[in-house]
């Protein structure tokens, strides 16, 4: 098959140049890439080899890369495009071990894996490492050993705050010593929190460099996250630290709490504010989307810049381009997740429609899983929130399934019905809404009125004040949260009046000015300022936080009593994340400022909190869920005309019903991620089918891959009893680009590790072109604009090709084509016509 191993070769070589290393002598230097162990390639040489690079009169060829003071360094065994780069992993071993070598590189020139020697097993990598992180990583020599028997003990993070701590008469006495760790900050592991380290070092030492820890919110993930850190750090398996999260508000969350718990040992630096020396820290913290601009992360960075990286809610700072980010950096990766795979065998595949969220959700959660090791879906460790409930770390809801009878139809199999009004002389016409539609498409003032109302009327009391506990609602939308605000301010003026002046419920929205800040506040107990229901008490006059998406992530409000879901949830993870904003423990007559009468009211915890489900949010995730109370909801409406105020922004159109029931005509969509749609049981019995034919099995175990694709296309295709085609199957896996049976086959047979979209294989396609190219900085979005364009566009590719460039501005490129140097309006259409096929790029 020399076609195979050319286009393998091809692409290798292409590899090597745009990391660096020299394929023949220039001005740069002698080449440091030879041929077995004594062929120095040259032109000439290249040339000699042919198209059957695997097998030549000495046998097998490898790659031998050499450092600047020409010793051996790095061991490429290269494979032919059809078979799997990892079979060579045992002879490419035996080829360093001769050559003295500790670096391996296995590629089939699609996919690649680096294997340090020294360290555990081959790690897949989107990019050969350069000779500079060679040479850097030769440096260091990680010690799985002394990683694996470090001794972790509870007050692992306190001696590292305070190494003197024990001998401190505070901590020595009983009775003052839980106020002088709260004083000075020191932070004990909890037994749990033990456990996960310890089970990251079984694993390790058993030869794994990939973990998950799924522990459910309000566990104390950072803290973990600090203890395998100085795990790291201290055992010299790292010498830098990367913490990746996919929020803002994260960012400086994990900056500051490494600062508090580590900073006596290592510098903690966020990477967008110390972009000039990052490289003077221990532990970089940056969210995912600020290393993705420009590609900054392969422009600035190299593969081996970090030997650790932490992805903080890993499905979801891992998911599409953002895995780029996560594969460039050699080394460990642990990945941290509130949400347990559990979830996803509640969910119906065959009934999820093309536009449910809820199918993203669970193929980003399998993915996660499939990243981090754990595809038999067993994490590296565990901690749910039933077992911080029996311990006594967090508390469990109380949840209230609170209907309306417009929300029950919503929520059936029949949804809600409605007649539109008909334009003048035609019919009218049923429309039928769905529980997504609300808010969307579907607006009745009356049902947020028993929203508010039911809420306002169940909503668990303050045990000191009695005035109605912390909250936080969650909401559709911005214009949802402000109708929301409205009513609860209404109601809490007639339940309590004097008491607020329309600051009892906030919006805490991206809208708003200082929103940020208004929910720093809120947890500070001083949004709004102290309550006037006792002096004596710290807590806030405000008393509900009205949101859509903020305070679902990283947000610690431990008082927290009472949650409203008055949305619909899709996300398992929005689900986790919102539920976990209650489970936190708290002792209220902690905020009781005076000693005396603190003493006197004695403890006071928090036992549970309220969580009011308005649309069976909890019905769906939860599979057996045990309902502690099912509210009758209060009737508002009966012909009461609807608050004009409540629609002041809404879309005109809206329809009347006989409850008062309001229905727009204006329709927007909502839709999910591009490429989400999918009936995966066709291609699941097409992949049974072919696993489980002896032949194909023969074939594939063998390489006998041109054989293998004339057996199925002849023996499997287009038969009556399944009727499999190439069409159907691309319509199943939803793909939006054009799919072989080869690549097909091979996805199967695990030669490739997942169908990538037309949007993931330009912008791979795109990082090759910059990293040989390195257009500036002013040139890189335009660059990009129009290499994008150059694949995708026919007509604007005819344009360049035939150089009509007066009819340009005929296009939306003109602008970004101008603003380009004249040698990258070369060499971008010279790199795609050398290097990409452009019929894959289509639908």
């Amino acid at each position: 098959m020399p076609e195979k191993e050319a286009k393998a070769r091809i692409k290798i070589n292409q590899l090597l140049e745009e990391a660096g290393w020299r394929l023949v002598d220039s001005k740069l230097g002698r080449a440091n890439v030879l041929l077995e162990a004594t062929t120095h390639i040259t032109k000439h040489k290249l040339d000699e080899l042919g198209d059957d690079f695997e097998h030549t009169a000495n046998g097998y060829v490898d790659f031998l890369l050499h450092d600047d003071n020409g010793y051996p360094a790095v061991v490429l065994e290269a494979k032919a495009e059809n078979r799997n780069p990892l079979v060579g992993k045992e002879q490419a071993r035996r080829y360093a071990l001769a050559n003295k070598c500790r670096f391996v590189i296995l590629s089939n020139g699609n996919c690649h894996y680096f294997w340090d020697t020294e360290g555990c097993n081959p790690t897949m990598v989107t990019q050969f490492p350069s000779p500079a992180a060679i040479t850097s990583r030769r440096q260091h020599h990680p010690d799985v050993t002394a990683l694996a028997h470090e001794p972790v003990e509870p007050d692992y993070i306190a001696i590292t705050k305070m190494p003197g701590y024990q001998r401190n008469p505070d901590w020595l006495n009983p009775q003052t010593r839980d106020e002088f760790l709260f004083k000075n900050k020191l932070r004990l592991l909890r037994p749990y929190q033990l456990d996960a380290v310890k089970a990251l070092q079984k694993a390790a030492d058993a030869g794994q460099q990939r973990f998950l820890f799924e522990m459910a919110t309000g566990t104390g993930k950072t803290l973990v996250a600090a203890a395998v850190i100085k795990l790291f750090l201290r055992t010299r398996n790292a010498r830098r630290v990367l913490f990746l999260v996919d929020r803002l508000e994260l960012e400086d969350q994990a900056f500051k709490s490494f600062k508090m718990l580590l900073s006596a040992d290592f510098d903690t630096m966020i990477y967008k504010q110390n972009v000039d020396n990052w490289r003077g820290a221990e532990i970089v913290v940056s969210t995912v989307q600020t290393l993705m601009v420009n590609n900054k992360y392969r422009r600035v960075f190299s593969p081996d810049d970090f030997d650790l990286v932490i992805s903080d809610e890993a499905h979801r700072s891992i998911s599409g381009n953002s895995r780029a980010v996560f594969d460039f950096f050699l080394g460990y990766k642990l990945g941290l997740t509130a949400t347990p795979r559990d979830y996803l065998k509640h969910i119906d595949q065959a009934k999820l429609s093309e536009n449910d969220p809820r199918e993203l959700e669970r193929r980003m959660l399998m993915d996660s899983y499939k990243t981090f090791g754990c595809e038999d879906g067993e994490p590296t460790f565990r901690y749910s929130l039933l077992d911080g409930v029996k311990e006594g770390h967090l508390v469990n809801p109380e949840v209230l399934d609170a209907r309306t009878e417009i929300t029950t139809q919503l929520l059936s199999d029949e949804g809600y019905a409605a007649i539109l009004p008909a334009d003048e002389g035609e019919e009218s016409q049923e429309q039928i809404y769905k529980y997504q539609d609300f808010e969307r498409r579907f607006f009745n003032e009356q049902t947020n009125r028993v929203f508010c109302t039911a809420f306002m009327q169940n909503a668990l009391r303050d045990p000191i004040t009695g005035e109605i506990g912390k909250s936080i609602v969650f909401c559709v939308s911005q214009n949802h949260a402000a109708k929301i605000t409205q009513m609860l301010n209404e109601i809490a003026h007639a339940m309590f009046p004097g008491r607020y002046q329309s600051d009892f419920a906030v919006q805490v929205t991206s809208q708003i000015t200082d929103a940020q800040q208004m929910s720093i506040n809120f947890a500070n107990d001083k949004l709004g300022g102290r309550s006037k229901f006792d002096e004596n008490y710290k807590t806030s006059k405000t008393r509900v936080c009205v949101t859509v998406g903020m305070m679902t992530t990283g947000y610690d409000c431990p008082d927290l009593l009472n949650l409203g879901l008055m949305r619909p949830i899709f996300s398992p993870t929005a689900f986790i994340q919102i539920k976990g904003r209650g489970t936190r423990i708290h002792e209220f007559s902690k905020m009781i400022l005076d000693e005396t009468l603190r003493k006197q009211v004695g403890s006071k915890p928090k036992s549970c909190f309220r969580l009011f489900d308005f649309f069976a949010n909890c019905e769906y995730f939860e599979e057996k869920f045990d309902y502690d109370q099912v509210l009758v909801l209060p009737r508002v409406g009966n012909g009461e005309p609807i608050d004009p105020r409540a629609s002041v922004g809404e879309p005109k159109g809206i329809y009347q019903a006989d409850k008062a029931d309001g229905i727009s005509t204006l329709s927007t969509t909502m839709v999910g991620e591009d490429g989400m749609r999918i009936d995966r049981m066709y291609f699941q019995k097409f992949e049974e089918q072919i696993t489980a034919d002896p032949t194909c099995v023969e074939k594939a175990d063998n390489a006998q891959w041109d054989e293998l694709l004339d057996y199925v296309e002849k023996n499997l295709m287009d038969r009556p009893e399944q009727f499999f085609t190439l069409q159907k199957l691309r319509a199943a896996l939803q793909v939006d680009r054009r799919i072989d049976l080869m690549e097909i086959i091979k996805k199967i047979f695990g030669l490739i590790p997942e169908f990538k979209t037309r949007r993931q294989m330009i912008d791979e396609a795109f990082d090759r072109f910059d990293s040989r190219y390195r257009p500036d900085e002013g040139y890189f979005e335009a660059a990009k604009q129009v290499f994008c364009a150059y694949i995708q566009d026919a007509k604007f590719r005819q344009i360049v090709e035939s150089r009509q460039y007066a009819t340009m501005n005929m296009t939306p490129y003109a602008q970004a084509w101008r603003s380009l140097s004249p040698d990258l309006r070369k060499h971008i259409p010279e790199f795609v016509k050398d290097n990409l096929s452009l019929n894959q790029f289509m639908d």
